[in-house]
């Protein structure tokens, strides 16, 4: 991409007018090389031609043979004739398209491989790749819909399907992409707010990238897909989204807990009845938490009296025959 200063502001505070340049022509030196060559051999044949006899030393008695200019001529036309013959031979790789030009006008896309030109009329104008391409781009400094100021740094996946379009359509399509890439981001940008922004990315990448791609088709290139890499924000404000983002998990966590809470209070009620309707269930419940209690080697349980009284009287703990064995002892004594 071609850099230019800003020059100083006119008059009243405008800026100057800027005159872009205009395209350039490219002109092929083949013609111009094979025409220097040819004059090069034609002198040195006249050169060689004024010889006494108009032959080379040592080529014969006068009479004999071919006139000196006239073989050196001939040499000269076929030694023409290889060089427009080799330069007319291209080659380009695979993923490689070469655009040719005939007397200025477009004539085809050659390649891959071996192709032919005509001599002095053709000329390959430019090479295109046909693979995918990365383009890094940033909007700068741009307007959220909520008016927050941000800076985006994203990548363009793209390609040149019709390389005719590509170099007929805009003169430079690479930098054509990252404009149109900047452009649609700003627009993006600016319809969405940050919390939108941040939230739902691949919506905007997806919004990026149909944008682009409308305009590039007209140009032979499809952007395949658009990824966000970065986003910046004032450091003010990230010091207001973490606060916010951390009242918001603490709020989903208080929700998470309530309504754990109130499915455990539905098993809880579930479970009352089922024990209600089954006794013999209940008190092997509370056999097992008094088990699970002793299990854990705790020297002291604190149990109501409720469930005490109602083991006792069926002499599940044995202090029934506890206290007939004492009484017979001090019986006995």
């Amino acid at each position: 991409m071609n850099k230019r200063r800003k020059g100083p502001a006119g008059r009243g505070g405008k800026p100057p007018v800027k005159v872009l340049p205009g395209p350039r022509l490219k002109t092929d030196c083949t013609a111009l090389k094979v025409l220097f060559l040819l004059l090069a051999v034609s002198g040195l044949a006249a050169g060689i031609a004024g010889f006494p006899g108009g032959r080379l030393p040592g080529m014969g008695r006068p009479g004999s043979g071919l006139p000196a200019s006239g073989l050196l001529l001939a040499a000269s036309a076929l030694l023409a004739l290889a060089v427009l013959a080799v330069s007319s031979v291209k080659k380009t790789e695979e993923w490689q398209r070469a655009v040719v030009l005939r007397l200025g006008r477009f004539r085809r896309i050659a390649g891959p491989g071996l192709f032919f030109l005509v001599p002095v009329l053709d000329r390959v104008s430019q090479v295109i790749d046909i693979r995918i391409r990365v383009t890094d781009f940033t909007a700068q400094e741009t307007l959220t819909g909520d008016s927050v100021t941000v800076n985006v740094d994203a990548f363009a996946f793209w390609l040149v399907w019709d390389p005719q379009k590509a170099a007929l359509e805009v003169e430079d399509y690479e930098d054509a992409v990252v404009l149109a890439s900047k452009a649609a981001m700003r627009k993006a940008v600016s319809r969405n707010d940050l919390s939108t922004f941040l939230a739902r990315g691949d919506l905007i990448e997806k919004q990026i990238q149909e944008e682009v791609d409308r305009q590039t088709t007209e140009w032979g290139i499809t952007v395949q897909y658009i990824e966000i890499t970065d986003v910046q924000i004032p450091a003010a404000l990230q010091d207001t989204l973490s606060r916010l983002a951390q009242a918001e998990r603490e709020k989903k966590s208080r929700i998470l807990l309530a309504e754990a809470e109130i499915e455990i209070a539905r098993k809880l009620e579930e479970t009352a009845r089922i024990y209600a309707k089954n006794e013999p269930a209940m008190k092997l419940k509370i056999l097992s938490i008094l088990n699970e209690g002793l299990k854990a080697g705790n020297s002291m349980m604190l149990v109501p009296n409720s469930i005490t009284e109602n083991l006792e009287a069926d002499d599940i703990y044995g202090l029934e025959a506890l206290a007939e064995l004492r009484r017979k002892e001090r019986s006995g004594e």
